[in-house]
């Protein structure tokens, strides 16, 4: 009978995909486990063995057949591993949590530690001790709270709640570039701010989470529409927290983030409006001014800002509507709307105007000075231009309006000559404020003329600035000197010394450093001055700012641009230095 041997080939049942995989990558499972069988033993055989439970009880019987020796050498091994556990961070945190108990003593605490269990060698699996996760140990492996090890997850987060502990609590204070912010707004405040001040403050820092202002004064909705403004997050939606219909005025200084409707929005909810200040209005269009003139709107100051998409019509419309209560209207950096036509529909409209500010009005020229001087009720006029205008229209509209005026000021008008200086010398007896800035003809010697023998009273604001002979190839000038130069700078002072508050002569080049010293020497004294400006004046050093100083015992905000000898400058207690070399250093206090 012939044999009858089993088949070579034996039916198998499905094989899983990892098997599958396994097989087709040659891995064997049955390496696997020999290659960790090896690692355990190696790890037990390099491991010391863990001390027996019953250890204490045959200690004496292991320490007598100790030589001394040797008994002296292990108790000084153990006094330095103890010395190290009560160095250790683990050891502190443990006294602390039992301060007050039995078990508080630093030995006994030390010696729990030294006798918790052997920590395994790298390579052995173990249980992490805050999550039981099973993870293999690396000689980087942390330890925990009670002595066990963590994984690498637990070990990073315990290493960042150190990191936590570690940092150090600081007060408030307030950082280099808010200095500098505040010190480029004229602020030098010495001390703590006021209650109000630190109020509004955090209402501008939490303002997403405000949902209204309540009953706050004007003054205050005005110091947050500053602060707002200066950050620029007036958002429609914070613009819902000033409109009240209560109010009667209105001041947004940063209006780039409104849209049409917000705009429109304004004068809906708030039709007792009297007062008006938008700027940067760049979407306020037609159908505001339109929604404006369909209301009984009672608005007697209108201030609007870079509002170029408005057109002609509708302008001359609201001056048509609006025109007979107008008391104030100030209009700025138009390019595209409001020509001379628009400005003469202004004047005609308006018989009860006292303040007009027209600032870069690109269309305007020398129509709208013709306008201008017919308006019989003016008192502060303040003219910007872009065009080049005739100088005599310009004298003609100082002759009929400057009896009236008490602020005036000129920028734009480059080519006006000595003709302007003794027009307003005859003319202006009763400003307090003059700005003339720009012009490169007008003589040294006419603005001696000017503020000698004027019946005028003392000037308060003064602004000559950028009037000085423009030439590079000749830096000195003309032998006779052109803008405000030395003669005129003496006679200003001279002037209007006694009262003036704010005075601008920066860039007049050609006012020279005997004039300066003659102008604040020792026993001249200028008891109102708080802010000046003398940027690029090269002759300026820390001699002259010594003398500013001791002439100026109110003065508040000094400028010095470009001013390169002003370097160790001694800058009394609440007194703002911009410019100089060290402009970028903490300022000096100096006094008490």
């Amino acid at each position: 009978m012939a044999d009858r041997r089993p088949p070579r080939n034996r039916i198998r049942g499905p094989q899983s995909a990892l098997t599958d995989f396994l097989a087709s990558n040659n891995i064997s499972a049955a390496q696997i486990q020999e290659d960790y069988e090896r690692r355990v033993r190696e790890a037990e055989r390099q491991q010391p063995p863990e001390t027996p439970p019953n250890a204490q009880d045959e200690g004496s019987e292991s320490t007598t057949s100790e030589s001394p020796e040797q008994r002296k050498k292990r108790k000084r091994k153990e006094a330095v591993a103890l010395a190290r556990i009560k160095q250790s961070k683990e050891f502190a945190r443990r006294k602390s949590r039992r301060i007050g108990e039995p078990d508080d003593d630093d030995d006994l605490i030390a010696r729990e530690m030294m006798d918790e269990k052997a920590r395994p060698m790298p390579g052995q699996l173990e249980n992490c001790e805050l999550c039981g996760k099973r993870f293999t140990v690396t000689p980087y492996s942390k330890t925990g709270p009670n002595g066990g090890l963590l994984c690498a997850k637990c070990s990073k987060e315990q290493a960042n709640d150190e990191k936590k502990g570690k940092a150090k609590k600081r007060g408030p204070r307030t950082g280099r570039r808010q200095n500098q912010s505040n010190l480029l707004d004229g602020i030098a405040q010495q001390g703590a701010l006021s209650l109000a001040e630190l109020c509004t403050k955090k209402v501008a820092d939490n303002i997403n989470d405000i949902e209204e202002f309540g009953d706050l004064p004007a003054s205050l909705l005005h110091g947050l529409s500053q602060i707002l403004s200066k950050r620029r997050v007036l958002t429609p939606r914070t613009l819902n927290l000033f409109l009240r219909p209560d109010l009667e005025s209105i001041d947004i200084y940063d209006s780039a983030k409104l849209e049409t409707d917000d705009f429109q929005k304004i004068f809906a909810f708030m039709p007792g409006l009297h007062h008006v200040n938008l700027r940067f209005a760049g979407q306020m269009k037609d159908r505001v001014l339109e929604y404006m003139l369909d209301r009984d709107l009672k608005i007697r100051h209108l201030q609007l800002d870079a509002a170029n998409l408005i057109s002609d019509a509708y302008w001359r419309k609201l001056f048509e509507k609006l025109g007979p209560q107008l008391e104030s209207l100030k209009l700025s950096n138009m390019d595209s709307s409001f020509d001379d036509e628009t400005v003469s529909t202004l004047c005609k409209s308006c018989p009860n105007l006292r303040r007009l500010k027209l600032k870069e009005c690109w269309r305007m020229g020398t129509g709208s000075l013709e306008a201008i001087s017919t308006l019989s009720s003016l008192e502060h006029l303040s003219l910007a231009f872009v065009q080049v205008t005739d100088v005599a229209k310009l004298l003609e509209m100082v002759a009929r309006v400057g009896p009236r005026l008490r602020t005036l000021s000129l920028e734009g008008f480059p080519i006006a000559d000595d003709r302007l200086l003794t027009a307003i010398h005859a003319n202006c007896h009763s400003l307090t404020k003059l700005r003339f800035t720009g012009n490169v003809v007008c003589k040294d010697q006419g603005y001696a003329d000017l503020f000698t023998d004027w019946r005028n009273p003392p000037l308060e604001v003064v602004d000559l600035s950028s009037t000085r002979d423009v030439n590079n190839a000749n830096p000195d000038g003309p032998p006779e000197a052109i803008g405000l130069a030395s003669r005129g700078f003496v006679a200003l002072m001279g002037h209007s010394g006694d009262r003036i508050e704010k005075l601008n002569i920066s860039s007049c080049r050609h006012v020279s450093r005997t004039a300066l010293e003659e102008v604040f020497s020792e026993g001249k004294y200028y008891p109102q001055l708080k802010e000046l400006d003398v940027s690029f004046h090269t002759v300026m050093d820390d001699f002259l700012v010594g003398c500013i100083f001791r002439c100026c015992p109110e003065l508040k905000k000094l400028i010095a641009f470009a001013c390169f000898n002003v370097r160790e400058a001694r800058i009394p207690k609440g007194v703002a230095l911009i410019g100089g070399l060290k402009a970028q250093d903490t300022i000096v206090v100096e006094g008490s």
